[in-house]
This record gives C-alpha cells, sequence and structure tokens, in this order.
C-alpha cells in the first residue's frame, strides 16, 4: 500500500520521497568587507556546490550582511521565508546577534555558530572556530622569544568580540612574567585602513617600537605599508596571523619585517557546512565544540599554507 502511493505520487507529480526528506540549510555570513571575510565568502560558495551535488536532498542558501543589523534581519527572513531546518552562522558581531540567533534556536533550528561566539553560552548546537586563544599565545611566544623575554611593542586588536578577547587573553598569558612591555593596545577593526591609521599614531607617539602584533592579516598589511612610509622597518617586527596569500608569501620569501604568521583559515565555513550537513545524513552525533588549530607558520613550513588561486 505505502509503495502504490509512492508510485501514484511519482506519476501525478506530486513530491516523492527525496522531496520528502529534502533540509534546508541557511548559511548567514559577513559580506566580504575585508580579505578574511572574502575567503569565507569564497569558501561558503565552494562548499556549497560541492555539498549540494553529493546530497540531492540538501538545499542551502548563502546570505552576507555588512552590518548586525543586517544580518539579524536575514536570520528573520531565513526563518519565515526559507524555512530552514539549519542555520550555519559566523556573527558579524557577539553582543548584537546574540538574541537573534538565540530566536532562531528557539523556532527548533539546529545551530551551528562560527569563528565568534555568542554573548550567551548554550545556544548553538555546534561551534566551530579557529583556537583563538591558541592564537593568541603562539603569537604571544614567538615575539617572547624574538625578543629575549624583554622590548618595547604595540598591540592591534580586532572588532570587539568574543574571539578578540580570547586571543588578546593567549597573548597576554603568553608575556606575563617577561619584561614585555604594551605601550598601547588599539582596536583596528581587522581592517587595513584601520590598520595603517592606528600604526600611524603609534609610529607618531612612541620612539621605540621593538615589534608589533597585528593579530590579523588585513591589519598587518595596514601597519606594513604605515612602517614603510616612516621608514622604520630596521627597527622592528610584525607578527600577523590568519594565513593571507599575501603574508604567506612574505613569509616564504624570508621578508625579516614580517617573518612569521600564525594559520586562522577562512575555509573554517566549510568545516561548519561539512558537520552540520552530517548532522542531517550521518548516524553519529555532530554536537559540541570543533576547534581547529593554530600552527605558527615560518619560512621552513609557509609552502603548504600557499595557495596562489585563493581571494585571500
Amino acid at each position: 500500500m505505502h509503495v502504490a502511493a509512492l508510485t501514484a505520487a511519482a506519476a501525478i507529480g506530486l513530491p516523492g520521497l527525496a522531496m520528502a526528506q529534502e533540509v534546508t540549510i541557511g548559511v548567514s555570513i559577513p559580506a566580504a568587507t575585508h580579505g578574511w571575510t572574502g575567503g569565507v565568502n569564497f569558501h561558503a560558495e565552494q562548499a556549497k556546490e560541492r555539498l549540494e551535488a553529493l546530497h540531492p536532498e540538501i538545499a542551502i542558501t548563502i546570505t552576507t550582511a555588512s552590518d548586525p543589523g543586517g544580518q539579524a534581519n536575514d536570520l528573520e527572513d531565513l526563518v519565515s521565508q526559507r524555512n530552514i531546518d539549519a542555520l550555519v552562522v559566523l556573527p558579524f558581531e557577539s553582543g548584537p546577534l546574540t538574541d537573534p540567533v538565540r530566536r532562531v534556536k528557539e523556532s527548533g533550528v539546529f545551530v551551528t555558530v562560527v569563528d565568534r561566539g555568542l554573548e550567551q553560552e548554550g545556544i548553538e548546537d555546534l561551534y566551530v572556530a579557529g583556537n583563538n586563544h591558541e592564537m593568541g599565545r603562539v603569537s604571544g611566544e614567538y615575539i617572547r622569544d624574538q625578543l629575549d623575554g624583554e622590548g618595547d611593542i604595540v598591540v592591534l586588536r580586532g572588532i570587539p568580540t568574543v574571539i578578540d578577547e580570547e586571543r588578546v587573553q593567549g597573548f597576554q598569558e603568553a608575556i606575563e612574567g617577561s619584561e614585555i612591555n604594551i605601550l598601547d593596545m588599539q582596536h583596528a577593526n581587522w581592517n587595513r585602513d584601520d590598520g595603517f591609521e592606528v600604526m600611524q599614531d603609534y609610529l607618531a607617539r612612541f620612539e621605540r617600537i621593538d615589534a608589533v602584533w597585528a593579530q590579523d592579516d588585513d591589519i598587518a598589511l595596514g601597519v606594513i605599508e604605515a612602517v614603510r612610509q616612516a621608514g622604520r622597518e630596521d627597527e622592528l617586527f610584525i607578527v600577523g596571523g590568519a594565513g593571507m596569500k599575501d603574508i604567506i608569501a612574505r613569509v616564504m620569501e624570508g621578508d625579516e619585517l614580517i617573518p612569521v604568521d600564525v594559520l586562522y583559515p577562512p575555509a573554517m565555513i566549510a568545516t561548519a557546512m561539512d558537520l552540520t550537513v552530517q548532522h542531517f545524513v550521518s548516524n553519529g552525533p555532530v554536537v559540541g565544540e570543533y576547534i581547529l588549530g593554530s600552527p605558527l607558520i615560518t619560512q621552513e613550513n609557509a609552502e603548504q599554507y600557499y595557495f596562489p588561486d585563493s581571494p585571500f
């Protein structure tokens, strides 16, 4: 009787078994406002194409937003218009997106949060991120070692988010007990222009700077330009982070101004999408945290992290 009903449905053009099993996944990410999020957009689109080809019952909708308010509106539309079964969200900012994501979760949607944790714990089913504390720690340990435990440095932070706080905490723990003196620490919003302006201010105010922690490769590019315009390349070095191909190329070439980088891959969005799909197609549990590593990228190992065809 069940087989006959399915056959009849197919004959008159009604949805068959595959349609009955269709799962809609919404992916909400920031627009490509800087290099790293450009990489996120690229890898999200690549993952959508690959996953929909592998799993015809999966439909993925990607939305991008240029500010927290726009992203909150996108989340409402994904629930009310797209009737999503799962959400993969990389919050533009942690605070403003906490309540909107919580409302999505309360509607019965499986929620995967990527990169920037929410301000309320326990909302998401799955959290996928780079190891922000480790990223800060690896950066701090390198600077501490290179300066033999003493010197004057400046720090350029990202956007005020949970991950920014985690990175700074890891960095400060790494230099704790040393004679490393942080002259100043300001937000540069993971933005090249802001990095340039903040570094210009530092260079004008401080006669001696031994090292710079830029926290992000977009910031680092602005820092490099400010340092070169000031003609102070020979007095300091810069540690960025993420794995931007332009920075990796400099590391490969042995650029003394930026001798290393710390990995924080934008391809984590693809990892998050893969795992979210597995929640629906696997008989194994997909909940909890999935934290990627943050290796130090040096001239000796940089080639394995260099992807010239990537937009980032």
